[in-house]
């Protein structure tokens, strides 16, 4: 172990040092903000890394679980439970797939659309990105494409390959009728906030096609309205095969989902794939109470709304410093790229009282939840602002 990975080892825990934990510990959070244990509360930009879509503790959210909790939280899935049919009746009405598998999280259900690429066409070759990202179990990492996640854990599973982004003459080069899936984030979340391009999106759905592979989008990041649409995908009025989703899709509740077509299933049949806990009935009340209220108060709307403000104003308000190289993103999903390292101006955006994250060693993220209002957007560019010009 080096001395860089000591310093973030704390002796008097017991937990793994897996997390480069702030010196802040959780109390209370409701809305737009957090509250810490010493009482200090927090402007929350970041929303439990693009999870709670809807703010904390949301009442329809909270009603929903509530309700299931007095009903019993697992029986398993030789049940049949009505609340996964009537969440996945919500993401198959509002996405291009027809049939759902609910998984725990992001890279379970990544796992799960690796899985099924490979039985249903029966290749092993995934195309993936560099700078992807999409998750940390074997098969998910394996397809990330980011060597720093790969570092110390030995060869990675075989038959991955990792391509430029937004580059369609690699693509075209590179897949073949040995090809599984091309797998690719709408928007690459840690890979820097950086948005894949309509064309490039059509010519990856155009060259699966024409090859026989399957066309997985991973919108664990990008979903459930983040972005300004329900799915990042319709910006470029694609069809992909598989749908990933999960962070927003419970509001902080543990889920994950694949959205397939329907002639997927032949593939994915009792004894293929499965989860102890994937869809319990918690999970499911947390998603469809998450779902309903997305939908009906057209929350994707309001993100590219509120979006467009956003960009406005850090274009206004930090465009023309000479630290900032570009700001990007969609909906409520920007990175405010600097040139150099953000992680000290991010600290110094927090003692003001405002929550982000980076992604990447030079970009600040912002992934508010898609309720805050634009007086709470207004003081977190005013922060950001404040803190660039002073630092």
């Amino acid at each position: 172990m080096n001395s860089q990975q000591m310093k973030h080892i704390n002796e008097d825990s017991t937990l793994f040092p897996t997390y480069k934990k702030w010196e802040l510990t959780f109390e209370s959070a409701e809305g737009s903000y957090i509250t810490a244990a010493d009482g200090k509360t927090y402007l929350d930009c970041m929303a439990g890394i693009g999870v709670v879509n809807l703010g904390h503790k949301h009442p329809a959210v909270l009603k929903s679980v509530e309700q299931q909790l007095h009903k019993g939280w697992h029986a398993s899935n030789f049940f049949q439970y009505d609340g996964q049919e009537k969440t996945a009746q919500l993401l198959t009405e509002h996405s291009s797939g027809d049939i759902v598998f609910f998984a725990n999280s992001g890279t379970e259900a990544n796992e799960a659309a690796i899985k099924l690429s490979r039985k249903y066409t029966g290749r092993t070759k995934i195309i993936s990105f560099v700078q992807s990202f999409h998750g940390r179990t074997l098969g998910s990492m394996a397809a990330t494409g980011q060597e720093s996640i790969h570092q110390g854990f030995g060869p990675m599973l075989q038959g991955f390959e990792y391509l430029p982004f937004n580059d369609v003459n690699e693509l075209e080069s590179a897949i073949d009728e040995d090809t599984a899936a091309v797998m690719v984030e709408p928007v690459q979340g840690e890979g820097g906030v950086v948005p894949a391009s309509p064309e490039f999106l059509k010519a990856v759905e155009s060259l699966c096609k024409k090859n026989g592979a399957l066309f997985v989008v991973d919108e664990v990041q990008t979903g459930i309205g983040r972005t300004g649409a329900f799915f990042a995908y319709e910006h470029a009025e694609v069809s992909p095969d598989i749908i990933v989703a999960a962070k927003g899709l419970g509001n902080g509740f543990p889920v994950g989902a694949i959205i397939g077509k329907k002639h997927l299933a032949s593939a994915f049949g009792p004894g293929s794939h499965g989860t102890t806990f994937g869809g319990n009935p918690l999970a499911m009340a947390a998603a469809q109470a998450t779902l309903e209220t997305v939908i009906s108060e057209d929350m994707a709307g309001q993100a590219a709304e509120k979006g467009a403000f956003l960009m406005e104003e850090l274009e206004k308000k930090i465009g023309h410093s000479s630290k900032v190289k570009e700001i990007r993103g969609k909906g409520l999903m920007i990175g405010i790229e600097l040139h150099e390292p953000a992680a000290d101006y991010i600290m110094s955006i927090q003692k003001q009282g405002v929550l982000m994250i980076g992604a990447g060693p030079n970009v600040i993220r912002l992934l508010p939840p898609l309720t805050i209002t634009k007086e709470e957007l207004q003081h977190a560019v005013n922060t950001i602002a404040s803190v660039l010009n002073t630092n």
